[in-house]
């Protein structure tokens, strides 16, 4: 009797035991798991911040005025087939940059695509003081209060977007030592590593017919910093044309392997202007389309590609390296 009660007793805890057993063979088995999948996600995780994801910029300037309201409404109709951020290169709301010229010009056609733009001054905007309705209109979007320059990223490439309008009071100027370029220089020495794209109103290199008004060497040192830090691209406005310059350096020498490649897509709607002599480096440009220039930016390299407006047949597109792609990123 006393052997049969001890057997009992010994089979619950051989069951028990077993069931131990494989209670800590299946969490061990959960937890190698786990961290394998731990493992992995690392991985991915370190070859994501390694080659980057690609991302769309997608823009023009020299938008939206309520007596042409159809070519900010043709180009408006282009982004809305293209996702990703939006940049709008200045002179958004003709004429007067006022209140009234956002809320029944811009709003109504590229104001649909408020959230995801990011947008530049112009010097329409300051015929209004100090650009307030710009900056009203915009909130944190368009950077600092007053300021109209700030930058963000887009994976592995770093965004600048510069105020061009050097003889505002209020900007303080472009050259050396100016409040913009003295943070220009910091903001770039913060991104070592990225592939840079900038953009802004005007341009340093324009075949526009009136020189004064198309060339601005006013931003020969922002180029210089740009130059400095290994910059791809620069885009502008104002010129209401298109053109793609070659790569060139800050003094308009042709520099295929450093050089910065600027891009002029004025073509937001507003106006055509004419283009006078081909200035050096210029390759392509087109002074009758209306359209916008869609970026394609990825870890090493980016590409880019004119759409026109409908019924238009002007295009043009192509791809450039990243500078920065073989830097380490840490």
């Amino acid at each position: 009797m006393g052997e049969a009660s001890g057997t009992q007793h010994k089979v619950p805890c051989l069951l028990f035991a077993i069931f131990a057993a494989l209670w800590f063979s299946a969490a061990a088995a959960k937890a190698q798991s786990s961290n394998e999948a731990a493992t992995s996600n690392t991985k991915k995780a370190r070859a994501s911040k390694r080659d980057g994801d690609t991302f769309t910029l997608v823009g023009a300037g020299d938008i939206a005025g309520c007596e042409n309201l159809p070519g900010a409404e043709a180009t408006a109709r282009l982004i809305e087939a293209i996702p990703g951020i939006v940049f709008a290169a200045g002179d958004l709301a003709y004429d007067n940059g006022s209140t009234w010229d956002f809320e029944h010009c811009y709003n109504p056609t590229w104001g649909r695509f408020k959230d995801r733009t990011r947008p530049a001054l112009g010097n329409h905007e300051y015929v209004a003081a100090h650009a307030v309705p710009y900056f009203r209109y915009w909130g944190a979007q368009a950077g600092p209060p007053g300021k109209g320059y700030y930058s963000y990223d887009l994976g592995r490439w770093h965004i600048v977007v510069l105020n061009t309008d050097c003889s505002r009071k209020e900007v303080g100027g472009c050259g050396e030592g100016a409040p913009e370029e003295v943070w220009l220089r910091q903001d770039l020495a913060a991104h070592p590593d990225a592939c840079v794209l900038a953009y802004g109103h005007y341009a340093m290199y324009s075949s526009g017919l009136f020189s004064w008004h198309a060339r601005h060497t006013e931003l020969r040192t922002f180029w210089e910093d740009l130059y400095a830090a290994h910059a791809d691209l620069m885009l502008s406005g104002h010129e209401h044309s298109y053109e793609r310059f070659g790569p060139q350096d800050p003094h308009g020498h042709a520099d295929p392997e450093h050089g910065i490649r600027q891009i002029t897509v004025g073509t937001g709607g507003i106006s055509h202007t004419l283009l006078g002599v081909p200035q050096p480096n210029s390759e392509i440009r087109n002074d009758n389309t209306y359209g916008v220039l869609k970026l394609t930016l990825s870890s090493g390299k980016y590409a880019w590609e004119f759409v026109p407006e409908e019924g238009k047949a002007f295009r043009d597109s192509g791809e450039g390296p990243c500078h920065n792609a073989n830097s380490e990123i840490k």
